[in-house]
């Protein structure tokens, strides 16, 4: 085959460093096979290097990006290059959307489409090369497609050759995990400005979807600014196509924006409007844009750019099962790559819409996907491939969120026992997020493929779920409109189903009225958000999954009693999450679409057993009645949980039983196994063993008093260690007048002895316990019972301290003894002398 760089009018390279790091790259792919390209913006990485990789060998080299628009941007710029059109050396695929030929050798892909190939056939058959484009934006699928490389050339391609190529990522740390130099080219430097421009008053936060449209206000005015001030296109920054759409609004009543044509480019946008975007104009132009263009493209002509300094990332309330897209503030890095935008031709100037202060206090870098994203596709993606436990990743997933992604899968029958179903295989083949593909491919059979194609494709995109919070009206909106976006989708969709590829309004081959048809399609989805009305009426519901959520006040759903939930989300400090968009549902689809379990629950409440058979949906009850005759079992374990939750103090312990403990204790201390541990937790924990039968009988707190706690604690001693406790730990001990003072055994490794110094006169050595490895702690006591010494070692005490306690006592306690040798001296119990 003709190589493809030399055809390339040299010319069209110039200014392009890259270039000259192409044969040190090549020759580290060689020995290596893998190799770290590290290319800042600019370089020329993504359209010259596929081409350089094509020659090297036969084989096709795939380029994977993480978003459409790059894809089909860095194709058509490679084409163009070579004087042909996409689809001859140079095509692309994204999802619903392939222009490739025999000849192709360079195929563009997204991150994702990659990752379903790989899914069918890890071997990539005819492929010679995979380059990972933009790999520092740390995306969830980028990470995934990442490890399956490296585990394919490991396990089945050694000759497979793999390059990421990223701009700001850590790349010692890249490097290490695919075992591969780092390459580095060095983009050209052009003069950037920076300016920073906040609003003139305070702004709120971002919460969820929400920005505050004082902030649109000042992007406005800042646009507005660059046009007046600065030379060439402007592109704008802001999180997503609702603000893309507010600030173009703002700007096409604003004269300052008369004589520029404004350009929108999103992912909801079709794929010429997308193109179109990336080529210059006639006139002047203001690009609003999300953060597809953040990296991997070029948008020509642009001089300023003007950053809101906000993102969308995906997010899930793990606690609720809420999840979304969530706006928050961009990193540094991110700012620093969407500045760059304004120098990538000439010099250029930003204007961020924050302070110098603020900048300060931006994380460094986006926390990676695997660290706050839903999980449940990464998880049935790994499990397809089989060696979910082992994936060499840049970082692992969180186990909590990921053991949550595992049991949602398992409920939407896509895993069973570990292991991926029929069902979950062609889940992952949609190209979807397994709670869509789930709906799509069971709601064609429940109510029609062309009703699923339709409301799945309304949930699927970004944006088209607008205009309040009713569902169907949504639908109604995007078939009467012929929304682009959707309709693509629909189509799409149904051509994966087998149904055709047209994209009416209706769900005509439903039984179902449209309303519950959709209610049908977002249970199926999201069967932990079926919902009911708490109560007769009112805007909160109680979902199957256990969470609470509210409609809106002026919400057209208010008279749903259950509800199917697409989205909802959650703001800081609340109980209950905000429905953003719901169908009706009937309690007859709710049980089937959900299930239905009959439970016996038996529960410890106010100090007596509640016992009660529940009919539910998930966490919702639906009828409640008592069960008279609760299985033993149950019963003592819900007694064992409300002794966990009350404490020990609830059962009649005893002086015996508190004693027996803390002897115990002072033994287990010394001499450690086979002596039992008899505290507070251990005991709780194991409940059931000791207590055994007794638990079985009780039903209130009232039989908890007559359980014979006693009893129980003593069958725990083993043989002959209970035969010899008396003897290793007494409850009491002789004292020197004969009779005998109880043992505080508080502190197990130092039990206590109480008693008056006087009856202490003649012991000569303090006494120990547990064959003599304990010492009994002495507390000699004045006439009036207050300590006067604190002693294990009586014998010291008497040669030591004793004569100046005898000096100060004799005074205050005359009639008691003192005499000057207390070891020859009678031991005495009397509080005083008789007089004669």
């Amino acid at each position: 085959m003709p190589p493809l760089l030399p055809s390339i009018d040299r010319h069209l390279l110039e200014g392009l460093p890259v270039v000259e790091i192409l044969p040190e790259l090549l020759a580290a792919l060689r020995p290596h096979g893998t190799a770290v390209l590290q290319a800042p913006p600019g370089t020329g990485k993504t359209t010259l290097v596929p081409l350089a990789l094509a020659d090297a060998r036969p084989g096709r080299v795939v380029v994977a990006e993480p978003r459409r628009v790059a894809t089909r941007a860095a194709a058509a710029r490679m084409a163009a290059l070579l004087g042909e059109p996409v689809g001859a050396s140079v095509g692309y695929a994204v999802r619903g959307e392939r222009r490739v030929s025999a000849g192709t050798r360079v195929e563009v892909v997204t991150t994702g489409l990659l990752l379903r190939r790989m899914l069918r056939d890890p071997e990539l058959p005819g492929v010679a090369t995979v380059l990972l484009d933009e790999v520092h934006e740390r995306q969830l699928d980028a990470d995934l497609a990442l490890a399956f490389a490296l585990q394919s050339r490991e396990l089945l391609r050694e000759d497979l050759w793999l390059v990421a190529a990223s701009a700001t990522l850590d790349v010692p740390r890249l490097a290490g995990l695919l075992g591969g130099p780092v390459v580095t080219a060095t983009a050209p430097v052009h003069p950037l400005e920076v300016l920073w421009c906040p609003p003139p008053r305070p702004v709120r936060p971002p919460e969820g979807l929400r920005v505050d449209p004082a902030l649109l206000d000042h992007v406005g005015a800042l646009v507005g600014r660059a046009l007046a001030e600065r030379p060439g296109d402007v592109l704008t920054f802001l999180p997503g196509a609702g603000e893309i759409r507010s600030v173009g609004d703002r700007l096409r009543r604003s004269a300052s924006a008369a004589d520029v044509d404004l350009v929108e480019l999103h992912g909801r946008r079709s794929g010429a409007e997308q193109d179109a975007a990336l080529r210059p104009g006639a006139r002047r132009r203001v690009v609003l844009a999300s953060a597809v263009a953040e990296s991997s493209l070029t948008v020509p002509g642009v001089r300023t750019v003007v950053d809101a300094g906000l993102s969308r990332v995906p997010r899930l309330d793990h606690a609720r099962g809420f999840g979304g897209l969530d706006t928050v503030r961009v990193s540094r890095a991110s700012a620093d790559q969407r500045a760059g935008r304004a120098a990538r031709e000439a010099p250029g100037t930003v204007l961020r819409a924050w302070s110098a202060a603020e900048h300060g206090l931006l994380l460094p870098h986006t926390p990676p996907e695997i660290a706050t994203a839903d999980l449940t596709g990464f998880a049935l993606l790994s499990a397809g491939w089989g060696e979910a436990d082992s994936l060499p990743l840049l970082d692992a997933p969180p186990p909590g969120p990921l053991a949550a992604a595992r049991e949602a899968l398992h409920r939407l029958g896509a895993l069973a026992g570990g292991a991926v179903t029929p069902l979950g295989r062609r889940m992952a083949e949609v190209g979807l997020h397994p709670r869509l593909a789930r709906a799509l491919l069971e709601g064609a059979e429940r109510v029609g493929p062309r009703t699923a194609a339709e409301v799945v494709a309304l949930l699927s995109e970004d944006g088209l779920l607008r205009g309040g919070d009713d569902l169907v009206a949504a639908w109604r909106s995007a078939a009467a409109t012929g929304d682009p976006t959707w309709r693509r989708e629909v189509a799409r969709l149904r051509s994966s189903l087998g149904g055709g590829t047209g994209a009416g309004g209706g769900g005509g081959d439903a039984q179902l009225p449209r309303d519950l048809a959709a209610g049908t399609v977002v249970a199926l989805a999201h069967p932990e958000r079926v919902a009911r009305r708490r109560g007769g009426e009112g805007s909160a519901y109680a979902t199957t999954g256990g969470a609470g959520v509210e409609l809106a006040p002026a919400s057209g759903l208010r008279g749903a009693t259950w509800l199917a939930v697409a989205v909802a989300d959650r703001a800081p400090g609340r109980a209950a999450g905000r429905v953003r968009s719901a169908a009706p549902l009937t309690e007859d689809l709710a049980r089937s679409l959900v299930g239905v379990e009959v439970r016996d629950e038996v529960r410890w409440r106010d100090g007596d057993v509640a016992a009660r058979r529940v009919e539910a949906v998930g966490a919702v009850e639906l009828s409640v009645r008592p069960l008279p005759h609760p299985p033993a079992d149950l019963v003592a374990a819900a007694v064992a949980e409300g002794i966990r939750r009350e404490g020990l103090g609830v059962l009649s312990l005893g002086a015996a039983a508190a004693s027996l403990r803390a002897r115990v204790a002072c033994c287990r201390a010394a001499l450690g196994d086979p002596w039992p541990d008899l505290g507070d937790e251990q005991l709780l924990a194991t409940l059931p063993r000791w207590l055994g039968a007794q638990l079985a009988g009780v039903r209130s707190r009232r039989d908890l008093s007559r359980i014979d706690v006693l009893a129980a604690l003593r069958a725990l001693l083993p043989w002959p260690q209970a035969g010899r406790l008396d003897e290793l730990a007494p409850v009491d001990l002789p004292v020197p007048t004969g009779r005998s003072v109880r043992v505080d055994y508080a502190d197990p490794a130092a039990p206590v002895l109480a008693l008056k110094l006087q009856e202490a006169f003649g012991w000569r050595a303090t006494p120990r316990l547990v064959e003599g490895r304990v010492p009994v702690v002495l507390h000699l006591l004045s006439p009036a019972g207050r300590p006067l010494a604190v002693t294990a070692d009586l014998e010291s005490f008497w040669r030591g301290a004793y004569p100046a306690v005898r000096g100060e006592m004799r005074g205050r306690y005359p009639r008691h003894p003192w005499p000057e040798d207390p070891l020859t001296a009678v031991p005495t119990a009397r509080t005083a002398r008789r007089s004669g």
